[in-house]
């Protein structure tokens, strides 16, 4: 696979300045975090500025454990493009939501070769896994994935890889050559302070995965 072809997806968004700001760095997917007890919650976010996105910018709500009455009328108030599911979702809910058009990632915490066991099910479920490290918590931790463990997945559905990525891995990453690797998944590693990316580190990322 080519490394010019992987996706790049930011997430954990709240501050509007902050987001105009990544927005001209025009990333793929930029997500936004609406579940409760995380510091990058973003309810409170200005639903204007997220109208006013560039179509190329997928907007991305991430949720642990909701129901898909509630996901569905948060994408249609925020006007999200996509979901992404963080916590005991099922197929079935994951197919539903796909079905109504939204861009589906699933994410999982992996720690060993067998976390991988569960997503076959969840294969033809979802457009994207997001495999992330495994964590008392829901991602953002900024602890490394480690990444040796790719090898034992042998599904057939496109992943994003997350993890405590950092500017120091570009070169790491663009030597990964799993065959289902399609884009990246930053947060934390790339904060002033929670919810609050650092533009400029951002853009050195950016340019040299896209180089």
């Amino acid at each position: 696979m080519s490394t010019k072809s992987l996706l790049i997806k930011v997430c954990g968004m709240c501050d509007t300045q902050n987001i105009q700001a990544l927005a001209e760095l025009n990333p793929d997917y930029m997500g936004f975090i609406f579940y409760e007890k995380s510091p990058r919650y973003a309810a409170s976010v200005d639903k204007s500025v997220l109208a006013s996105l560039p179509s190329s910018i997928k907007k991305v709500g991430v949720f642990v454990s909701e129901s898909v009455e509630v996901m569905r009328a948060t994408a249609q108030t925020y006007g999200l493009d996509s979901l992404q599911l963080h916590g005991g979702e099922t197929p079935l809910q994951c197919l539903q939501l796909r079905e109504e058009d939204y861009i589906l990632f699933k994410a999982f915490s992996i720690a060993e070769a067998a976390d991988f066991e569960i997503l076959e099910e969840y294969e033809g479920c979802c457009d994207y896994f997001l495999f992330d490290t495994k964590t008392s918590g829901h991602g953002g931790s900024g602890e490394k994935f480690d990444w040796s463990l790719l090898d034992h997945y042998k599904g057939e559905t496109p992943f994003f890889l997350s993890g405590g990525i950092d500017l120091d891995d570009v070169e790491a990453i663009k030597n990964i050559t799993h065959p289902q690797l399609v884009g990246v998944d930053v947060n934390s590693r790339f904060e002033l302070e929670p919810g609050l990316k650092d533009i400029d580190k951002l853009k050195t990322f950016m340019e040299k995965i896209r180089s």
